[in-house]
């Protein structure tokens, strides 16, 4: 089964600009603000619950590469 990335902050300014877009485009796109988006590059804050979830989708779609780590409740197969 595969786990879910991290959404640390080198990630969210990776997805943002493989899609080519400002902070405040992303904002845009996520339906949040601009603040938010420059709270999660600079990591006083890491994305959680829905925006986790939707900024996941968003990498998917847009062929992102991201690490994913095993979610909660799934157990990693890794040696």
């Amino acid at each position: 089964m595969r786990g879910r990335p991290v959404w640390d902050a080198p990630r969210v300014r990776g997805l943002r600009r493989h899609l080519c877009l400002t902070q405040q485009e992303l904002a845009d796109e996520l339906g949040t603000r601009q603040q938010t988006i420059s709270e999660w590059e600079r990591g006083l804050y890491r994305p959680r619950g829905a925006s986790a979830r939707l900024l996941t989708l968003v990498a998917e779609r847009a062929d992102f590469a991201y690490e994913a780590t095993p979610g909660e409740g799934e157990e990693s197969h890794a040696p």
